[in-house]
């Protein structure tokens, strides 16, 4: 990880998360289980623009200047067994060679074989602030991320299918704009990173950064790696912007 997590806040976390579990339906917005957190691991794969990560499967556009990021996706259904595992689909700012991420998404979580939807923003090295609105599989995302370029961040989540939208505005001196992104997660805790739910494919569609297809960039195409297991793959980019992500191991 990118930064240490103090145990105590992280228990506190993890606590208020297992209440709401224990409590909730099936389809719930149940409070963000960790950190969506800078990509962990990464490295470059014969010299060319493909990598592997810890923790992030998708696209990242990095080297530049970032204003901007947005792109949809249909939450996905995820498959539950005994293990309690979690996963996250959100575009960010920043976080591919830097310390911060702004960022917002959904997640998709697992507990005691019951699975668990929500919304949220993160500022990270800030703890994620999950909103209200119920999220079910099968509803629409649109998501955006953009700055003026000062500090001052707008963070956009729109469910189309059940027409809420959250627009959070926010303030950042550590961000770069270094980097943009779109991505599948497996989130991380204070002992890094959490085992992933199984949540099929994902599609992200309309994929675009700075107003323009993020293909346009040359972004780095993003498998999720742990040593020889893979647990998530990038497939390659169509019309520049859409493509998906695929679990395969947690």
């Amino acid at each position: 990880m990118s930064a240490t997590l103090r145990a105590t806040a992280i228990g506190a976390v993890a606590a208020a998360v297992l209440s709401t579990m224990a409590t909730a339906p099936a389809v719930a917005s149940a409070a963000p289980a960790f950190r969506m957190t800078p990509v962990m691991s990464h490295h470059m794969v014969g010299g060319v623009r493909n990598s592997t990560s810890g923790n992030w499967a998708g696209y990242a556009a990095s080297g530049g200047v970032y204003t901007s990021v947005t792109s949809s996706w249909v939450q996905p259904k995820v498959t539950c067994g005994s293990a309690t595992t979690y996963s996250s689909f959100w575009v960010g700012i920043d976080g591919d060679g830097s310390n911060s991420v702004e960022q917002t998404g959904t997640e998709a979580d697992c507990y005691g074989g019951a699975a668990y939807y929500s919304s949220w923003y993160e500022m990270y090295p800030a703890y994620p602030v999950n909103y209200s609105n119920v999220v079910a599989p099968g509803d629409h995302f649109t998501a955006t991320v953009s700055t003026t370029g000062t500090g001052s961040f707008t963070l956009t989540l729109k469910d189309v299918t059940r027409g809420w939208t959250k627009t959070t505005t926010k303030s950042s001196s550590t961000a770069e704009l270094y980097s943009a992104e779109v991505i599948a997660e497996a989130p991380s805790s204070s002992s890094g990173v959490l085992p992933l739910s199984n949540f099929g494919t994902v599609n992200f569609t309309g994929s675009k950064v700075n107003g323009q297809a993020i293909g346009n960039y040359g972004p780095d195409a993003i498998t999720m790696a742990s040593g020889s297991t893979t647990k998530a793959t990038t497939s390659g980019l169509t019309s520049g912007t859409n493509f998906s992500c695929t679990w395969k191991h947690r």
